[in-house]
């Protein structure tokens, strides 16, 4: 089996999630130019507006990047067009099934990195000719599964012949050296990265995840099938509250966007909604994206040598 290094061309098999409203040209080609994957985020664009996303990261980058497509989107064959156009040679794909893409994204030599959430799904990717799979366990930020990421990846490690990477409760050197030892051949980060400095998120965005510790996110919206992580706030408690007392599905989703708008675009948190993993108890400080990536690394190569031998 080939290495993530060797399918991507790429230094460090680490990928920065394709985050809505969030991975733009400035936090992707920083990813990339630091030697790991940037992942562009195209929902909610329009064709012209990711043909822009993708070019601003061209001129800042010459290193492989790639685009997220969340397949629930009615514009996915625009925007598959686009990724073409513009040479972009990876996708990341959620929220459904590449099924009906996959003849025109291998026409066109584009490597499809399938994001996951169970064994079942993933033996279905496999099928399809999907190229790398990310386990995602519910210690993720955002919208996530059921199964912990310590119990997923090493079952679907086992189920494909493809490359696995891990994804949610990961931070450092150490959930890196965690990740290996599961079976993968890499990991997706999301919430660290929230806490660079390329990332376009307000100040207070970042001082929240700061501030942060073991408890502070909470998982809501399981009543109505669509579960999100994020630190709790009077806001999302609210929020909370409303979908207990079963309040109306699109009432629920008007809230939930407006929070998430509020959050990353209007910096009002006090009606905001901060999406953010488990581990946001373990960002310490705001640092530059090329920082992270390395100390990451650096630290991987340090824990490895200190490992009990039995």
């Amino acid at each position: 089996m080939k290495s993530i290094q060797e399918i991507l061309n790429i230094k460090y098999p680490l990928f920065q999630g394709g985050m809505t409203m969030i991975a733009n040209h400035k936090l992707v080609s920083a990813v990339s130019n630091a030697g790991a994957l940037g992942i562009l985020a195209s929902s909610g664009l329009s064709k012209e507006e990711l043909r822009e996303e993708i070019q601003k990261t061209k001129q800042l980058t010459d290193k492989p990047f790639a685009v997220n497509l969340m397949l629930m989107n009615k514009n996915i064959d625009e925007l598959i067009d686009v990724i073409a156009e513009e040479g972009v040679k990876i996708v990341s794909t959620g929220a459904g099934t590449p099924k009906p893409y996959m003849p025109k994204l291998k026409e066109n030599n584009i490597k499809v990195i399938a994001v996951i959430p169970n064994v079942k799904v993933a033996k279905k990717m496999e099928e399809l000719g999907v190229d790398i799979l990310v386990a995602e366990g519910t210690e993720s930020g955002g919208h996530v599964g059921e199964t912990t990421t310590i119990t997923l990846v090493p079952q679907i490690v086992d189920a494909v012949n493809i490359p696995v990477v891990a994804a949610g409760g990961i931070a450092d050197g150490r959930g890196l050296a965690a990740a290996f030892s599961l079976g993968a051949k890499g990991i997706q980060l999301g919430t660290v990265f929230l806490a660079s400095e390329e990332c376009l998120v307000p100040d207070d965005f970042k001082r929240v995840l700061v501030e942060a510790s073991d408890t502070s996110t909470v998982v809501s919206s399981r009543n109505i099938g669509v579960p999100f992580r994020a630190i709790k706030n009077d806001y999302l408690l609210k929020y909370a509250e409303l979908e207990k007392n079963n309040a109306d599905k699109e009432l629920l989703d008007s809230l939930k966007t407006k929070g998430f708008i509020n959050s990353i675009i209007n910096n009002n948190l006090e009606e905001g909604i901060v999406l953010a993993g488990q581990i946001s108890g373990l960002i310490k400080e705001v640092k530059p994206v090329k920082e992270i990536v390395e100390n990451i690394f650096n630290e991987y190569n340090e824990i490895i040598t200190k490992l009990p031998k039995m």
